[in-house]
């Protein structure tokens, strides 16, 4: 037995793995060990080193993802080629977003170093499992495989599920983590029953066989739509698209607000990462069935979320809805994604738009820590008369707000352009009903914007204390980075589109 085992292993070649391509994941998953094992020996009040190691720590998976991106070449893959089969890839489109969610956590970092401390929360562990849910979102930016695909979903969302809760003194954070928490393991387990539905009717998980599997008999089957419904319902519930938003607001409210704009950005756009991959290597030619499905969805959070947001009084309450709404201007090109000609333009719009969005709603998040600090309050009307006293932070409010209204020459107007110009060009009713919803909803939109303008510009102090905001240095620099990215992004939209088109997109995801 021993020497047949022993013949058997001189047959074997063991795969090479390409460690420049996995250096990410690599440096993340070392980087999630070093931190837990430094808060283990740090004093208590040297816990900052905590937050430092965790920020260099993504810089340092950042710098791979720049390399590989200057490389380019035949570097397109994570493990050694073939060794999986094209179901963990690291090509053009992964790279962009696996950059996006490492720059958004480094934000998220530079933005909790001063607030977590303050508000003695437990450093270490915090770091630990906001690593950990970047390492999640890195792997779905690579994820061709409905079981990578879920796998990385919930690395990413159980230590979510614990940051919601983290403000464990406070009944609404509580709430807000148990919330979070059941909604997101019922859409799991509904996420996950359409994708073994959708295993058991095509016999595989890769997604580049899944798309010709279902449709090999030339029809397409109830079983194969309703599990192609479901997977859309799990992540609309990730990216809180309506009617499955139910959690945003309270969630948002009750999280400390780093962790917040946090599930805001990084959280919603690896949600939109996996469900645009699915869209463009599974269900190509599911259109049929998305396609109506995406539109409702769109169209009902674009509204919802705007209709809900005029009525909010609480600053956080109102990024929430808005984060809902925004959420809808991102599906709008999905809706149109099997057209004909049409999917290299969504898929570029889509990301995109997934950058500019999480540089504006970033820095709107910092704006209102720094602001929050002073007034210790969470109300729109707090925000009374901060030009006249923190002109900086009420010029930088503007400017994100500005940008999430889509109003020219700031980030935001580019991205809306490219959703507009995505659903236009594809000519059909779908596109030009779709696009004459999001024009009255972006209409919508600017008054609760220009509501919180007003407020900063134009009412008083509240209390009448105009002593200036001290904002710390980490919160400083979480502002020059996202403003600076907000205002580049809408001057030079030439830059915006060659980077969202590094490649053929569409041809990167095989599509």
């Amino acid at each position: 037995m021993i020497a047949s085992l022993l013949a058997a292993a001189g047959d074997f070649t063991p795969p090479v793995a390409d460690y420049h391509a996995l250096a990410p994941e690599i440096v993340l998953a070392v980087g999630i060990c070093l931190v837990l094992l430094v808060d283990l020996f740090v004093e208590e009040r040297q816990r900052w080193i905590t937050s430092t190691l965790a920020g260099f720590v993504l810089l340092g998976a950042f710098i791979p993802v720049v390399t590989l991106a200057v490389i380019g070449g035949d570097v397109r893959y994570g493990l050694g080629g073939d060794v999986l089969d094209g179901r963990y890839v690291i090509d053009e489109y992964a790279l962009i977003l696996k950059a996006l969610f490492l720059i958004a956590g480094y934000v998220v970092v530079l933005m909790s170093s001063d607030e977590i401390e303050s508000g003695r929360y437990h450093q270490g562990e915090y770091y630990v499992l906001l690593l950990t849910s970047v390492l999640g979102m890195v792997m779905m930016a690579s994820s061709r495989d409905l079981i990578s695909i879920f796998v990385a979903l919930e690395f990413l969302s159980i230590p979510a599920y614990m940051l919601a809760a983290w403000n464990k003194r406070n009944s609404k954070g509580n709430e807000a983590g148990m919330k979070y928490y059941l909604l997101g393991v019922f859409a799991s387990a509904i996420m996950l029953y359409g994708m073994s539905l959708l295993y058991g009717v095509t016999g595989t998980t890769l997604l580049s066989e899944i798309g010709p599997a279902i449709t090999a008999n030339g029809q397409f089957s109830g079983i194969e739509a309703l599990a192609v419904v479901f997977i859309v319902v799990g992540f609309a519930f990730k990216v809180s698209a309506v009617p499955f938003h139910q959690w945003a607001p309270d969630v948002y409210e009750g999280a400390p607000t780093p962790v917040t704009a946090f599930l805001s950005v990084a959280s919603k756009a690896a949600g939109f990462v996996a469900l645009t991959t699915l869209v463009f290597l599974a269900f190509p030619l599911a259109s049929d069935v998305y396609q109506p499905f995406i539109w409702v969805l769109s169209a009902a959070s674009m509204t919802v979320g705007n209709l809900l947001a005029l009525r909010q009084t609480n600053i956080v309450r109102m990024l929430a809805y808005s984060s809902i709404s925004q959420g809808g201007f991102i599906l709008m090109p999905l809706t149109v994604a099997g057209e004909a000609g049409v999917g290299e333009s969504a898929l570029k719009a889509v990301v995109v738009y997934l950058v500019v969005y999480a540089a504006t709603n970033l820095g709107a998040f910092a704006v209102v820590i720094a602001v929050s600090k002073k007034t210790r309050s969470g109300e729109i009307s707090s925000f009374g008369g901060l030009f006249s006293y923190a002109p900086a932070l009420g010029v930088l409010m503007t400017v994100f707000l500005a940008s999430l209204a889509g109003i020219p020459p700031l980030g935001g107007w580019f991205a809306k352009f490219g959703a507009f110009k995505a659903v236009l060009d594809a000519g059909t009713n779908w596109g030009y009903s779709i696009a004459i919803i999001a024009a009255i909803n972006t209409v919508i939109a600017a008054a609760y914007y220009i509501t919180v303008m007003r407020e900063i510009w134009m009412k008083p102090v509240p209390d009448g204390d105009v002593t200036p905001i001290r904002t710390p240095s980490s919160i400083q620099a979480a502002l020059v980075i996202t403003c600076g990215a907000t205002i580049v992004l809408g001057v030079l939209p030439d830059l915006v589109g060659r980077f969202g088109d590094l490649s053929d997109l569409t041809g990167a995801l095989g599509g």
